[in-house]
């Protein structure tokens, strides 16, 4: 094994999430409590990127904590109908890496029991460990206590985790505690994500198999 430990994102890394139900879903909730307003699934996927999700809707949308939480209500309602299709490819590179005695563990900005669901519903196999947004703020991505809690659980240094991810806060969690970063860029052709991901990140793959192929060498 390369790594010791695969952290999985879970939307757009591992599920195809945010073009198949997040942004149809706020595309809903803004035509219901914003009139006239609109996102394109571009820009949805450039915000949140950097600054990310929360920063938009109060810059962009002016959304108070109240309505912050509306929307979030909102959107739990819409993705219990709603689950989304993992890529091709990854559940191959998950079984391959357990059966060679790896840990699998997942940090996301959704929610535990979401991810577990999304796993069963896939086939995926169960992880290690979840760190979701139901975590108080200071211990969700990208702060580093999700990547500190997984080293200190099992008994794991820096160099034995692989962080695989889409998105911005990812690589700064990773980058903080000098943990590998695997960015993966299957899940959009935005240049100016891709752009950023292949000048500072070690390692950019475009596609599953790609990621698959440097995982087995």
């Amino acid at each position: 094994m390369r790594y010791k430990c695969l952290v999985f994102d879970h939307d757009d890394t591992v599920v195809n999430s945010t073009a198949t139900i997040h942004h149809p879903c706020f595309q809903q909730y803004l035509a219901l409590h914003y009139p006239g307003r609109s996102c394109t699934l571009e820009h949805y996927f450039l915000k949140n990127f950097d600054p990310g999700f929360i920063p938009m809707c109060r810059e962009e949308y002016g959304m108070s904590d109240e309505d912050l939480e509306e929307e979030g209500c909102f959107w739990g309602e819409y993705v219990k109908g709603h689950i989304p299709v993992a890529y091709e490819g990854i559940r191959a590179i998950m079984e391959r890496h357990r059966a060679e005695g790896g840990l699998l563990c997942v940090v996301s900005h959704s929610f535990e029991e979401n991810i577990l669901r999304d796993y069963a519903a896939n086939g995926l196999p169960e992880p290690d460990a979840v760190y979701g947004w139901s975590r108080p703020i200071h211990e969700r991505k990208p702060a580093p206590f999700p990547l500190e809690d997984i080293m200190r659980r099992f008994q794991l240094a820096p160099g034995d985790l692989l962080m695989i991810d889409d998105l911005k806060p990812g690589y700064d969690m990773a980058r903080s505690c000098g943990v590998d970063f695997a960015a993966v860029g299957w899940a959009n052709d935005i240049p100016e994500i891709e752009g950023f991901m292949r000048e500072n990140c070690r390692y950019y793959f475009k596609t599953v198999e790609e990621l698959d192929r440097f995982l087995a060498e």
